[in-house]
This record gives structure tokens, C-alpha cells and sequence, in this order.
């Protein structure tokens, strides 16, 4: 059977995924996309992603499909929970490479170069996402103290900056204990720890990394 909308008399088969922003923090932290909306006839929607040394995809799920990471430019670095084996696998990438995160697993993506760029691609139009920001800040502190035996005071005072779904973080405002200051943004994101500017990932990130070629 005929997909119907490829027999739609004003069919289009391009589109500029740099028109629609998705989120950004500052000129080089920002997310565009490409799904189902923007192109029907698309089957597999994507970010395109740009970010620079520091920044982080927070940590997060889709409930309806695998994602694919293709670096386009720079270095990343990886990471998924395997919830079979229990297990991290973190891969670090650069150009030309690729991750894969199954549907429902637990994820998230680093930058380690100066700059990076990369496009997630996803196996369905238009992904569900599941930010772990919203998680962490909707699980009443009650419930981590009876869950986990974590103290309720420590657990909201730590949730506290979390005021709105962190899709590219650290949060606007974070600061490190014992860095030296953070580094300016635009208004939408006030300051960063000094790591960000400073560290490559690999300085405070403890998990084996795909070896660099």
C-alpha cells in the first residue's frame, strides 16, 4: 500500500533542519531539529546539535525510539546504561563515528572538544523524550529518603536548581565547588564551571572511553 503521503499533490522531499531551534543556550550551545512536522515524508527525525567543551545532553530516555549519534565534527563522549548488564558503556568519538542508544535506555552525550557537531538521528519521525532534570526534580524528597536513604533536606537543597527541564547542561548559574569562577554566556545561561573552559572530560569523567584513533 501506498504511503499517502508521498502521493500528496504538494509533496516535499527537503527541508532545512537550521530553521526550527529546539533549544539554545548560547551561540554555541543550541539544538535544531528536523522531524515529522517540519517534513512529513521524513522517517527518521534528528537534532542537530551543537555544542562546545563542558556542556552536556543531560542525562535522559525515549520511550519510542533508538537514537544514533553521528559525529559530524569534534569529539564526544558517550555514554549508556545497559539495563540487562547493568552496566555503563561510554564510547569516546570524533568525526565520522557513531553511537547507538536502544529505545528506553538511559543516555547522555559530552562534549570534549572545543567545539562539536553531531546529529542524533532517530528511527521514527518524532522521538518522546524523558529528561532526567524532570525526574529528579518531580520525585518528592520523601520518597528518595524511603527509597534510597538519602536525607530529604540535602536531596531538595541539591534539586533546587533544577527549575525547568535542563536539556543542555550544566544549569544556567551552576557552580563547581573549588573552581576558580565560571564563563560568561548570553542571558539565557548567566555562567559555567570552570572545568567547562578549562579541563578536557576525560580530567573528571572515571569510565572507560573508546580509544581515540
Amino acid at each position: 500500500m501506498l504511503d499517502p503521503v508521498l502521493q500528496a499533490p504538494d509533496l516535499k522531499l527537503a527541508a532545512d533542519s537550521n530553521q526550527v531551534l529546539n533549544y539554545k543556550r548560547d551561540a554555541n550551545n543550541y539544538i535544531t531539529q528536523l522531524f515529522g512536522e517540519q517534513l512529513p515524508a521524513i522517517r527518521n527525525g534528528f537534532f542537530n546539535a551543537h555544542m562546545s567543551r563542558g556542556f552536556i545532553v543531560q542525562p535522559h530516555w525515549h520511550t519510542n525510539v533508538t537514537e544514533m549519534i553521528f559525529v559530524i565534527s569534534g569529539e564526544l563522549i558517550a555514554s549508556v546504561f545497559d539495563p540487562f548488564t547493568q552496566k555503563l558503556m561510554t564510547y569516546h568519538l570524533k568525526a565520522g563515528q557513531i553511537a547507538v542508544f536502544p529505545k528506553g535506555w538511559f543516555h547522555w552525550i559530552l562534549a570534549e572538544s572545543e567545539q562539536a557537531h553531531f546529529l542524533a538521528i532517530f528511527d521514527a519521525p518524532t522521538p518522546d523524550i524523558v529528561y532526567g532534570s524532570d525526574f529528579l526534580r518531580a520525585v518528592p524528597a520523601e520518597v528518595i529518603q524511603r527509597a534510597y536513604c538519602i536525607n530529604e533536606e540535602e536531596y531538595a537543597k541539591a534539586v533546587a536548581p533544577l527549575k525547568e527541564s535542563i536539556i543542555l547542561g550544566p544549569p544556567p548559574g551552576c557552580a563547581v565547588a573549588g573552581s576558580a569562577g565560571g564563563m560568561n554566556t548570553d542571558s539565557s545561561a548567566k555562567s559555567m564551571p570552570a572545568y567547562a573552559a578549562q579541563q578536557p572530560a576525560a580530567a573528571f569523567y572515571p569510565y572507560q572511553m573508546y580509544p581515540r584513533r
